[in-house]
């Protein structure tokens, strides 16, 4: 399986209101539930009134599109990553799953990834 690294930094937020997201940059996520909204962004897009912020995120996607009939294909990377210590955000989207984890241990969770048999591509 290919996993892409996505060459920037990401920052976790918590919002207020949805108006407050920035969602024109190439890679934002928002989700909004009757708890919260969360958007995952570029940390040079992060509104200035977010409630909450997390920042010194890295991340990398699984390629191609994932058929919803697949069964453990996030599960395998959160548990070698686990395994290891590494906590990690995840966010889905209709055709793949994107993985974040801090960025201080972003090189050490490539390398594991790379040990287990994933193709990584910069």
């Amino acid at each position: 399986m290919e996993l892409r690294v996505i060459d920037q930094r990401f920052s976790i937020c918590k919002l207020k209101e949805l108006s407050q997201a920035v969602l024109t940059d190439e890679f934002s996520f928002a989700a909004r539930t009757d708890e919260e909204i969360s958007l995952v962004c570029s940390t040079n897009s992060v509104p200035k009134d977010a409630l909450k912020c997390d920042h010194g995120w890295k991340a990398f996607r699984i390629e191609g599109e994932l058929d919803f009939a697949l069964v453990g294909v996030l599960a395998k990377i959160a548990g070698l990553l686990a395994e290891n210590g590494i906590p990690i955000f995840a966010v889905s989207t209709y055709n793949t799953d994107y993985i974040l984890t801090k960025e201080g241990v972003f090189p050490k969770a490539i390398s594991i990834l790379e040990q287990n048999g994933y193709t990584i591509k910069t």
